[in-house]
């Protein structure tokens, strides 16, 4: 573990316009730096980084971020990585914590792991090309099938021989470990071995033999596992082997592919889902090459996570067989679930990707995926009403499929976009369907499905699902601006008028952040946003604490939603200063109006929920037996003088 002094010590000395010049030719304009977007391809510069505030911003793409996040981004890095990285480029010293005794034979034995799987993917390539059966049989099939040496090469593509005992007996003769070839998954252990006895040669043998082997990467590219394709056509025997779990490798969590689309994925901002090996590798010979697969296995969330990490946009390509529409289908849920934006394509004639790229051009392959993905409501409307067959019935059950889709959106403005095209393609009144989706949302959040975790002191009115995304959009921008305040200004003091002890008028004077979290505390206000009121909660622990947390805490923070709001804060800032300067207005400094500013913030926020409290009280009157109308009326009543009087605090007429 890397000690916080020296951290600090590394990202003091970064100096972004330093670590990113390594990178791309940057221009000075004004007191900031442009380039062109390393991340995305742009002929016109939109790329700023600011040395002042310590981090870059691309206006095009919107990926932003300090030093440490760069090197992260542009070397596909984790944290550890990118600091070890940036001590490199400076000369700084790392003394690491000392680890317990288990955890460095934890770490030996996982780097071990990975040792002997690059051995393995080194002897299976090594064959493949080498071996006079291992060239005819094994390069033979991957020639056969329009492979490319490239291509092959690339891939690191290999042949296990029908030799059951040839890697084992060849890796142990390298001085690999047995127990290390057993833990892998590369061998397995035979019955003869007796159980707390030492792991000799004699009682292992291969798991692949006589197939051609896939190499399956992590993200670092390391190779972590293997698909084996048998290549004689006896039926009792599995297609394909794929890797065991080991402690290195989790298929449920790997996608086939990723470590070579990563640059691509981010590039298209968007990726190819596919099913086999061969798919993933026909595409990349086609010049496709954000393309990644399942291999074999069902779509998982873990997996979904993995993609949604480089990008939000999906197009699912599956077989065009009954067997293909089904998987995607299913697919489909789950990734709508996690917010990703689904297109589908089905290939004709039964084709995958692999056999369809054999039968046309690179230029008409990626012309036809152009041409023929459609978004996914359409693609399972027209799928599942073609088996309807005008049967009203099987009508309405199809109907109920297609709103049990979109109703696992989390997005609620990308739900009614659906809501709206799906009550057009089925002739259907708009209302009906939003009632049918509200009610399987209200179902799943009284189950307690997917739902997020927010911790939170305030007892916020019992709103619906579509109510609450309602006001947390509503109150989105207030939330956000007294963050930014308290992000920037937190330390600044401003007089407040308040009464003492003895109940007479005085001014006080309070920082900034101290006010803003005593007004939001007296009301029993919380962010319902839940980063909003992480970051808050974060500022509130520091300064119960003793501290002031100043701007550089957030932006270099270990959390990666606290740094990414504190980086897009500051660049916001940055570019609505720059565009009114464009049209040649002087903008008078901020800190001149700040209570000003804090304050109407804060009562629009204020009005805001207010009004949120009024709707639900008027909502529950038409539902409240006779008896309660009283009490709510007299709660409406005493909301509404209150609603009136922040409006006059805020300037605003009220007209009724």
């Amino acid at each position: 573990m890397i000690p916080k002094d020296t951290i600090d010590k590394i990202i003091d000395a970064a100096r972004v316009e330093e670590v990113v010049s390594d990178f791309i030719t940057l221009k000075k304009r004004g007191a900031n730096f442009l380039g062109l977007c390393p991340f995305h391809g742009e002929k016109t510069p939109s790329f700023t980084v600011s040395p002042a505030k310590g981090i870059y911003k691309c206006f095009g793409c919107g990926k932003a971020g300090t030093s440490v996040n760069f090197i992260m981004e542009s070397q596909q890095l984790n944290y550890p990585e990118a600091l070890k990285w940036l001590a490199k480029k400076y000369g700084i010293e790392i003394v690491e914590r000392e680890i317990s005794p288990e955890e460095r034979a934890a770490q030996t034995e996982k780097e071990s792991l990975y040792i002997v799987m690059q051995y393995a993917q080194r002897y299976f390539s090594d064959n493949m090309n080498n071996s006079d059966m291992g060239k005819s049989i094994g390069l033979g099939y991957f020639i056969e099938r329009g492979f490319r040496p490239d291509i092959i090469e690339k891939f690191q593509l290999g042949y296990s021989s029908e030799d059951k005992y040839a890697l084992s007996r060849e890796a142990v003769k390298n001085s690999y470990k047995p127990e290390y070839l057993v833990k892998t998954g590369l061998s397995i252990l035979s019955n003869q071995h007796v159980e707390g006895t030492p792991i000799t040669e004699k009682d292992i043998f291969d798991r692949y033999q006589n197939r051609v082997m896939f190499p399956i990467h992590d993200t670092a590219g390391r190779v972590i596992g293997f698909g084996g394709r048998i290549l004689g056509s006896d039926k009792k025997m599995a297609k394909y082997i794929n890797s065991p779990q080991t402690d290195i490798y989790d298929k449920s969590k790997v996608l086939y592919g990723l470590w070579f689309a990563k640059k691509a994925i981010q590039e298209k901002d968007n990726v190819f889902l596919v099913e086999g090996y061969t798919d993933v590798i026909s595409m990349h010979q086609s010049g496709i090459e954000n393309v990644v697969a399942s291999s074999g296995t069902s779509l998982t969330i873990e997996q979904i996570k993995a993609i949604h990490r480089f990008t939000s946009n999906i197009t699912v390509l599956y077989d065009g067989d009954s067997a293909g529409e089904k998987a995607s289908v299913r697919a489909i849920d789950l990734l709508l679930e996690e917010g990703m934006n689904v297109k589908v394509l089905m290939f004709p004639d039964n084709d995958d990707p692999d056999s369809f790229s054999k039968k046309v051009t690179a230029e008409q392959f990626q012309e036809y995926i152009a041409n023929n993905r459609q978004d996914f409501l359409a693609y399972k409307t027209r799928a599942l009403f073609n088996e309807t067959k005008n049967d009203p019935i099987r009508k309405a059950t199809v109907i109920k499929d297609i709103v049990q889709s979109i109703s696992l959106i989390p997005d609620a403005i990308i739900r009614s976009v659906y809501i709206k095209e799906c009550a057009s393609i089925m002739e259907m009144a708009e209302n009906i369907l939003q009632q049918e989706v509200n009610k399987l949302r209200r179902a799943k959040g009284i189950k307690g499905e997917h739902r997020q975790e927010v911790q939170s002191t305030e007892v916020i009115p019992e709103f619906n699902e579509e109510e609450k995304q309602e006001s947390l959009i509503i109150s989105e921008s207030e939330e956000k601006e007294l963050l930014r305040l308290i992000l920037h200004y937190g330390n600044v003091i401003i007089s407040v008028e308040a009464e003492n002890e003895q109940d007479e008028a005085q001014d006080f004077d309070l920082t900034i952040a101290e006010y803003v979290l005593f007004e939001l505390m007296r009301d029993e206000i919380s962010f319902l946003n839940p980063i909003h009121q992480m970051i808050l909660d974060e500022y509130t622990h520091q300064l119960q604490g003793g501290t002031l947390p100043e701007f550089n805490y957030f932006k270099n923070h270990l959390n990666p939603a606290i740094s990414t709001f504190a980086i897009d804060m500051a660049s916001s800032t940055s570019e609505l200063s720059s565009k009114w300067l464009s049209f040649g207005v002087i903008v008078e400094k901020e800190i001149y109006n700040l209570k000003k500013s804090v304050n109407h913030t804060l009562y629009s926020l204020k009005e805001k929920r207010l009004g949120q409290m009024l709707k639900e009280r008027q909502d529950l009157l038409k539902t409240a037996p006779h008896e309660e109308h009283e009490a709510i009326l007299r709660e409406i009543l005493h909301l509404s003088k209150v609603k009136i009087n922040v409006n006059k605090l805020l300037g605003r007429i009220v007209v009724k």
